[in-house]
């Protein structure tokens, strides 16, 4: 038996998350995520799959954040014709999220077309429309955690929980014909251990072949403990001032995590009642499909959730879904809290908001999830000033603070002790999903830890594992 991976996506960055695996003439596609970044490179990359998706048989998707799923409709509409495996709830997800991603591809291009016009160049057509994303969805398999899947004869499929998003899973894939038997462990995104909503991530053991992100692979996050208390000075400073606290939130994961967050502080009394808008028709729906999969809770929101009450409700919150009703939050007089996507700024409602907040020194932008370089979520975290939004300079004014202890990936401390806890060392490893210095970080963290083989891949990679 042969097997062979190639590194298409996410080497030597956080973005495009795509691998490709080859056994014996199958071809295995794990993860198809856009790549998200310089607006010409973004388009080149996401256009120009760097191989026919037609002689793709199976795609295995670890999450629904779009760096991971983002670029299935084009794997689709360009030939694709196997099943996408992934768990229910990243399912359900991927059927909002696509949907979405499909709007912005659509609006983005109309944008770029209209400065195309006056340079008297041809029209770009959008990435996908809402239609490859129907014809994309039939092809989508959802699956249970610890469900084994066959392949093929020999290979089987088992998602466990990653502690990451709703429905995240990490992937082992287990070679029975090989040697004896070879698993080979996929870590998707890595989340973390006592995550607001969702379980724990669940160690596997036994792994020969290891590929694993690394995003924070050399910072350590502050503790949890300490989100709560600011989250709770920001709300009374916005208060004392009548201003706005703005919240760019990847809509999936991080803005239920911030609800059920601000529903504890009102529901205890520790802050006052505060109007908080969540503006993303996406937030909305993916909400929704947070609320009909409580099989992924753990013990603390399940609690609440058979007790009647709603985990993503609370008096003074109002998801938001119109476009003109978003427009009127910019006119609104503070205290008020918005949370909207993108999570990175690069499009979407948010940067309607920061363009009437960020000039106000009285406003807070708080910065919850990470910023990967050359996105506007990043040039705010680095306090650039001016900072530019649809193409136009605005001064930074507003005060931009950091919450990183609500990241939903695992930092140093945190995947050491996923490794710990996977047992012996694995016999090669893969850092992917990770700017150079985290993926140096954790290749070293590897090898600290016993493993034989460890590399860092460069985009388009090939390594033989068998």
């Amino acid at each position: 038996m042969s097997v062979k991976l190639t590194f298409y996506g996410a080497a030597k960055t956080t973005t495009g998350s795509m691998h490709l695996l080859e056994v014996d003439g199958m071809r295995i596609l794990l993860d198809c995520g856009l790549y998200q970044g310089h607006r010409k490179e973004s388009f080149e990359k996401n256009r120009n799959l760097p191989f026919d998706p037609a002689s793709i048989d199976t795609v295995v998707l670890s999450h629904a954040h779009v760096d991971h799923s983002g670029n299935l409709p084009t794997l689709v509409k360009r030939g694709f014709r196997g099943k996408i495996v992934c768990t229910a709830a990243t399912r359900d997800l991927c059927d909002a999220m696509l949907r979405d991603s499909a709007y912005l591809q659509m609006r983005d291009v109309e944008f770029v077309n209209k400065k195309r016009a006056r340079q008297g160049k041809n029209p770009f057509e959008p990435l996908y429309t809402p239609e490859d994303v129907d014809k994309a969805m039939p092809h989508f398999l959802g699956i249970g955690y610890e469900e084994t899947h066959e392949l093929a004869p020999g290979l089987k499929l088992r998602f466990h929980d990653a502690g990451h998003i709703l429905g995240a899973a990490i992937t082992s894939l287990d070679f029975e014909n090989l040697n004896g038997g070879k698993r080979l462990l996929f870590t998707g995104d890595l989340g973390r251990w006592d995550t607001p909503i969702i379980r724990d991530p669940v160690p596997v053991k036994d792994v020969d072949w290891l590929i694993t992100e690394s995003t924070y692979g050399n910072r350590v996050h502050p503790p949890k403990a300490d989100v709560q208390g600011r989250l709770k000075a920001f709300v009374e400073d916005i208060h004392m001032q009548r201003s706005k606290l703005v919240i760019p939130a990847f809509s999936v994961g991080r803005t239920q995590t911030l609800v059920y967050f601000l529903r504890e502080l009102y529901e205890a009394g520790r802050i006052p009642l505060t109007p908080v808008y969540v503006d993303s028709p996406l937030s909305l729906k993916a909400t929704e499909v947070h609320a009909s999969h409580p099989e992924c809770y753990d013990a603390d929101a399940m609690k609440v959730f058979l007790n009647g009450r709603e985990p993503f409700q609370f008096r003074g919150l109002t998801y938001v879904s119109e476009l003109e009703e978003s427009k009127r939050l910019n006119y609104i007089d503070g205290p008020v809290i918005i949370i909207s996507a993108s999570g990175m700024c690069e499009g979407g409602r948010i940067q309607h908001h920061l363009a009437h907040s960020i000039e106000s020194s009285t406003n807070i932008v708080l910065i919850v999830g990470y910023q990967a370089e050359h996105t506007l979520g990043r040039r705010l975290v680095e306090h650039k000033d001016p900072v530019k939004i649809f193409g136009e300079p605005y001064r930074l004014r507003a005060r931009v603070h950091t919450i990183n202890a609500l990241s939903a990936h695992a930092d140093r401390n945190e995947m050491m002790r996923y490794l710990n806890e996977m047992g012996p060392a694995v016999e090669r490893a893969f850092c992917v999903h990770g700017e150079e210095e985290p993926v140096a970080a954790v290749a070293q963290m590897l090898t600290e830890a016993g493993a034989k083989r460890v590399d860092t891949p460069n985009p388009g990679e090939t390594f033989d594992l068998a």
